[in-house]
């Protein structure tokens, strides 16, 4: 094969993304999209609706189109979503066929598991494509794993975003897992970021970062902090984050939660630039109950200066576990966070030295434009016709 056709200049990819928001892999897929465009490549993002990641692709020089689409959540695999499912499943194969066919994509990009139409309906158009993994949950069941993991053996290559990740693939569909390649995600970080407090004079400042969801653990965090008023520790604490829609109700006890505790807690809703609050915050908490494939809140705290407690569980720890100011706790469990807190607190002047030399090594870890050669390379692989964009 030619440089010339290795080249991925002037081709087309298709991006498909099941959500247009900005947490974790909403943001692996616009590092993904910069990537193709720095290649050269032409890029059309498929997403069944709008938000925030919307001009952020824009921005990056892709075009956006929403289209209906089948994405697969827990509610749609009840019995009461059935209805849903079969409206969305029929909806999305017209759709998804009349894109591919309008596009007439070099390659498609499926960015999670749960848009399982889209590579059968490639390999259907005898189109290259490839599904990016970023989901991973060991404690499920393994025949719905399967399943979920099934529809993906029609793309032409696997990319997982951690060692976690694809373990469990592997226990679950080992054929998928044979093909598989694991990029780590490629972290950003602001280029000077704000040294952390001298000294903790006032309460001390607790940032969660993600959705509030019972899965991801905010509670925890405001009973940790509970805790350690009690004991006569000053805390203030920042819940950075919007819940799912259908999880209002969640958002509500967790106000009354923290109502009821005495605690002072700043309920900041979405914030796509994270970095400010990062900066005022002294320690960020990520108390996830459930698996998680990889810990991109963590790895940006330790890029932030700032130390991070970590539910020691799958990918998470996988992400956190080799900083020195990252602690691991019990997942489930606001006294084992409460405790490390204190001792955060008790040893603060080393700890404040040591986020720089931390800082360093994630850096090189996870480089954005590491991440976005990675898989530009692995996405343009063997790419050889020019494109045809037809859509507009």
């Amino acid at each position: 094969m030619s440089t010339a056709e290795m080249s991925p200049e002037g081709k087309t990819i298709l991006v498909v993304h099941p959500g247009a928001e900005l947490f974790g892999s909403d943001r692996m897929l616009l590092e993904s999209v910069i990537g193709f465009r720095e290649a050269g490549c032409a890029v059309v993002v498929a997403l069944p609706s709008d938000g925030p990641l919307v001009p952020e692709l824009q921005r990056a020089g892709a075009r956006v189109t929403i289209v209906p689409m089948l994405v697969l959540r827990k509610a749609l695999l009840r019995p009461r979503g059935w209805p849903t499912l079969l409206r969305s499943s029929l909806t999305g194969l017209v759709s998804a066929w009349r894109l591919l066919g309008q596009v007439r994509p070099d390659a498609v990009y499926v960015s999670t598991i749960i848009i399982p139409q889209w590579p059968l309906l490639a390999r259907a158009r005898k189109t290259r494509s490839i599904s990016h993994v970023h989901e991973a949950e060991a404690a499920g069941n393994r025949f719905v794993n399967a399943a979920l993991y099934l529809p993906h053996l029609a793309s032409t290559r696997t990319l997982v975003n951690s060692e976690f990740s694809l373990a469990t693939i592997r226990d679950a569909l080992v054929p998928l897992a044979r093909r598989a390649e694991v990029i780590y995600n490629g972290v950003t970080s602001p280029e000077d970021p704000q040294p952390p407090r001298a000294e903790l004079t006032g309460p001390l400042r607790i940032l969660y970062l993600g959705r509030l969801s019972p899965r991801k653990g905010p509670d925890l965090v405001l009973d940790a902090a509970s805790r350690l008023q009690d004991a006569g520790r000053s805390v203030a604490v920042t819940l950075l984050g919007t819940a799912f829609e259908g999880y209002e109700w969640y958002e509500e006890q967790l106000r009354e939660q923290a109502a009821s505790s005495g605690v002072e807690v700043a309920f900041a809703g979405f914030h796509s630039d994270i970095w400010p609050f990062l900066a005022e915050a002294d320690v960020l908490v990520v108390p996830s109950r459930g698996d998680e494939s990889f810990g991109n809140t963590a790895v940006e705290g330790v890029l932030s200066l700032r130390p991070v407690i970590v539910s020691d569980y799958s990918g998470l720890r996988e992400a956190a576990s080799r900083y020195d100011t990252t602690r691991l706790v019990i997942p489930d469990d606001y006294a084992a966070i409460a405790a490390e807190l204190e001792s955060l607190s008790t040893m603060w002047p080393q700890v404040a030295r040591e986020v720089h030399s931390n800082r360093v090594v994630a850096l090189r870890r996870h480089a954005p434009e590491v991440y976005r050669r990675d898989v530009t390379a692995a996405v343009t692989e063997r790419l050889r016709t020019a494109p045809m964009l037809a859509i507009g």
